[in-house]
């Protein structure tokens, strides 16, 4: 065995073994899976040794690699926590927020101008994105997260829960049927989310009988798909509280039986504790928190129907995780 090993070589092996395919330490490592395969194979004949073996059904670490992996993973693991290190004093003053792009667009960016004159030293970057920051892993100060609490190796902020409310076009209303009950929504195209499950849970817990209609009509995975086919007047939209706000408040949209649902899951700031110790972070954890209290407070909704509902803030330790 030579002194020195292929740095390459190792990360490849040791990300193959975490993530349990080529493919995924291929996508990881912005190559092909084949180059990943090249270098395990390098790997191995530098050491003499098969570390891996690969069936249809993943890899499996042979005798050699169990007892390779481990210090290899501290060791890369330590070499990204020192780059995180370095990157977080060389952007002492930027701040990376994570959330999902409903959440981003009508909830935290028209508020953001509040924080930015407060905070002009911080220079404010939102990743908008479906998926799941690794708080670990990736350049990533605060995440904002809609779900159930539960977040090993982070802290997480309770913020508050949403609830849902069936919305739709002034106009779409004004040519149909009156609305008075939830059962009325049935005599309109309702809108679905991508599991076709809240019209049916929605129309339940108000004690009805939802039927084969309540789970038909075009379904979508976000609420802002959810609010443009309701604003355009497609049907009636089943949504979380705060992504209609805006709407509801310019009038695009109105509450189309006032019958608020409470949501299952809850909004969280997430962060790795000892990004909360940072100056920068911490005044962003201080306005988000001064941002929910303003807006669980009469003032925010006035005697607007359907918005008084919008939010119960959460207490710690209230809560479910993703």
């Amino acid at each position: 065995m030579g002194a020195v090993l292929p740095l390459l070589a190792l990360r490849a092996f040791t990300e193959t073994t975490r993530l349990g395919s080529l493919k995924a330490a291929a996508e990881r490592m912005g190559v092909t899976p084949g180059a990943i395969s090249q270098q395990i194979r390098l790997l191995e004949d530098r050491l003499g040794v098969t570390l891996l073996t690969r069936s249809r059904y993943g890899v499996q670490l042979t005798e050699a690699g169990e007892r390779l992996y481990p210090g290899l993973s501290r060791g890369f693991g330590q070499i990204e926590s020192a780059l995180l290190d370095l990157d977080m004093l060389t952007r002492a003053n930027s701040l990376n927020i994570s959330t999902q792009p409903s959440f981003a667009s009508s909830w935290l960016i028209p508020r953001l101008a509040d924080f930015n004159a407060l905070h002009p030293e911080i220079d404010v970057r939102v990743q908008s994105t479906a998926e799941l920051a690794d708080l670990q892993r990736d350049p990533v100060d605060v995440a904002l997260r809609h779900g159930l609490g539960d977040y090993p190796g982070v802290k997480s902020i309770p913020l508050f829960a949403p609830v849902l409310l069936p919305v739709a076009s002034p106009g779409l209303l004004a040519t149909g049927p009156a609305l008075d009950e939830p059962q009325d929504c049935l005599h309109y195209p309702l809108l679905q989310d991508a599991d076709r499950a809240d019209w049916t849970l929605w129309l339940q817990a108000h004690g009805v009988e939802p039927g084969h209609r309540s789970r038909r009509g075009p379904s979508f995975d976000e609420d802002l798909l959810l609010m443009r086919a309701a604003v355009s007047g497609q049907g009636i939209a089943l949504v979380q509280s705060q992504h209609a706000e805006e709407d509801l408040r310019q009038g695009r949209l109105v509450v189309a039986v006032d019958r608020p649902w409470p949501s299952r899951f809850a909004y969280y700031l997430v962060a790795r504790e000892e990004k909360l110790g940072q100056p920068h972070v911490r005044a962003f954890v201080d306005w988000m928190l001064g941002q929910v209290e303003a807006g669980a407070s009469p003032d925010m909704h006035g005697s607007d129907s359907g918005l008084k509902h919008a939010f119960e803030v959460r207490q710690p330790g209230v809560g479910r995780s993703e």
